[in-house]
């Protein structure tokens, strides 16, 4: 074990780039976690819930976000179970109650993280290889990741105070800037490298780069171990220990520079590389997200087509309808009717759980009106129903926020064109702040709901 530590040890694996990156990692999880949260009571509201419909671009910015802070959880995580690897090694395995719940708690949160985030990301591919449901799944999991990472926070606090307040950086030896692996036993590890180094930069950015490059010194006596002995040997020594240390202080500088680079690099070029399908200026050097702005029917990407909603023949029948009901009144709409009724024209972007979206204009009927032609309350909540004969988003419920928002519409048309059949033709649903498996496509039925 001592030979695993000892080979393990390095600059970089010490508490407070543990610290650092566990508190960029854990914002990250916090991020997703937040507008995780969002995106599920959109789309399963409690009794009395509400939303906001402005910004209008709210649900684009808070899935994006979701999104982007998952995929940058993956080399956060990784970095982070790289500085904290030795720490498997420990002698004895469990100490104390209070170790066990930490180690427990450990392998709690990477174990759900390490899931957690890959379903996330395989279902932006809409891939699901796996017998249980990914959306259920999702949101149970985002609870037991952020009780495990609350736990583990509290165990860990003590250490995260002193190591992130700097109250012990001084090169004093205090073991609690020491990682389990090299701090245990220093009489059994001579050769075990301190992991702080003193410093005296002036400046912010001196300051930084000491920080970055702090040289762990050896310990004094195992140095003077290693010297040769004799009255004749004391000129040589010297300048092998100085050309030893030198080249170890070169090679410390590169190592923990060079982690913390790789690591910034590896955050910034996977977020930049997908955040495209959600963030307009980066749209150009979207490699990696599933969508891409501008490709598909009426340059607006689609996820569920018409063939697998096995619509098309109902969408497509001369005798469609749009039925409009509230209170045992009902009035229904020919596609020629509705086309007859004030048009408004409004842009909104489609913005879908999986991460992307895409600004369109749409037009048609204002959904209010065709809610005031059948007197409803306004109070009232919406039923939606589509064409579709199954499916989780056969029917979806709108609030009276969205109701009654200006901005919301029945579509007819989309980018100055009739509604395609795979955006939803011959009349979808359209309003500001919604999921987009909440814009109904294919409608049939809109049915007030009384408060």
């Amino acid at each position: 074990m001592y030979e695993a530590q000892r080979a393990l040890a390095s600059p970089v694996r010490n508490p407070r780039l543990a610290t650092v990156i566990g508190r960029l990692l854990g914002l990250a999880f916090v991020l997703c976690f937040g507008t995780g949260l969002y995106s599920h009571f959109l789309q399963e509201p409690l009794p009395g819930m509400h939303f906001a419909t402005r910004p209008e671009l709210l649900y684009q910015f808070t899935q994006g976000t979701h999104i982007i802070a998952g995929i940058a959880c993956f080399p956060l995580l990784l970095a982070k179970l790289y500085v904290v690897f030795p720490d498997l090694f420990q002698q004895p395995p469990v100490k104390s109650f209070l170790n066990v719940l930490e180690r427990a708690s450990i392998a709690l949160f990477v174990g759900a993280s390490l899931v957690q985030i890959t379903i996330g990301l395989l279902n932006t591919y809409q891939w699901y290889p796996w017998p249980f449901p990914f959306r259920e799944t999702h949101f149970a999991l985002g609870w037991v990741l952020i009780g495990s990472l609350a736990l583990h926070i509290g165990i860990k606090l003590p250490i995260i105070a002193r190591v992130w307040r700097k109250q012990a950086d001084d090169g004093s030896g205090d073991d609690d800037h020491l990682t389990d692996a090299v701090a245990r036993d220093r009489a059994a590890m001579p050769e075990a490298v301190r992991l702080f180094g003193s410093s005296r930069p002036t400046g912010v950015t001196g300051r930084l780069l000491a920080w970055i490059d702090a040289t762990p010194g050896l310990r004094a006596d195992a140095t003077a171990a290693r010297a040769p002995s004799g009255p004749d040997t004391g000129s040589d020594a010297a300048p092998r220990d100085d050309t030893g240390d030198a080249a170890r202080t070169a090679r410390t500088h590169l190592s923990r520079r060079g982690f913390l680079t790789t690591v910034g690099v590896s955050v910034g070029t996977v977020v930049v590389l997908t955040a495209g399908q959600t963030v307009a200026p980066l749209d150009a050097v979207n490699a990696f997200a599933p969508r891409k702005k501008g490709v598909g029917q009426q340059e607006v990407p689609v996820n569920r087509t018409s063939k697998q909603a096995d619509v098309a023949a109902d969408a497509l029948a001369a005798g469609w309808v749009l039925t409009v009901a509230h209170a045992g009144v009902e009035r229904s709409f020919s596609r020629s009717e509705l086309l007859a009724m004030p048009q408004t024209e409004v842009e909104l972007p489609i913005a879908c759980v999986e991460g992307w979206s895409q600004l369109a204009r749409w037009r048609g009927v204002r959904l209010s009106e065709l809610a005031d032609l059948v007197s409803a309350d306004a109070a009232a909540s919406f039923r939606l129903t589509s064409l579709e004969k199954k499916g989780g988003y056969r029917q979806t419920t709108m609030g009276s926020e969205y109701v009654r928002d200006p901005l919301t519409l029945v579509a007819l048309e989309l980018n100055g064109e009739t509604l395609d059949l795979e955006h939803g033709y011959p009349a979808r649903m359209i309003a500001p702040g919604r999921p987009g498996v909440l814009q109904t496509k294919w409608l049939s039925r809109i049915e007030a709901m009384d408060a």
